[in-house]
């Protein structure tokens, strides 16, 4: 993020403020298995297919996920390949940290 002008910087925030819901990163996992239509995402995440729409939207507006509609259905894909790497890299990171507690946790109880 060397030198980036505010407006890069703000574009960036609203990128990862779209990942700062729990609703739509089980939206995304969902869709990182394949492309699937809005019914089936909301049945899958236990919500309305309002709700689903409504944050399928937001990730199509930062450009996270593509929207097709067919016949009296839209179907979503993940647009963005980053999506996959930036999931493993956060994932990964985020298990080491929770393995390391654990295993901190395991020395102070012997």
């Amino acid at each position: 993020m060397k030198e980036l002008p505010p407006e890069a910087l703000e574009h960036i925030a609203a990128y990862f403020q779209a990942l700062s819901e729990p609703m739509r990163l089980q939206l995304i996992n969902l869709l990182r298995a394949g492309e699937r239509n809005v019914g089936e995402l909301a049945r899958e995440c236990g919500c309305t297919t309002a709700n689903a729409s409504k944050h399928l939207a937001l990730l199509a507006q930062q450009g996270m996920v593509a929207r097709e509609s067919r016949g009296t259905s839209v179907y979503y894909r993940i647009a963005d390949d980053t999506i996959d790497a930036l999931c493993d890299l956060v994932c990964g990171s985020l298990a080491r940290q929770f393995e390391q507690r654990v295993q901190e946790g395991a020395m102070f109880n012997r």
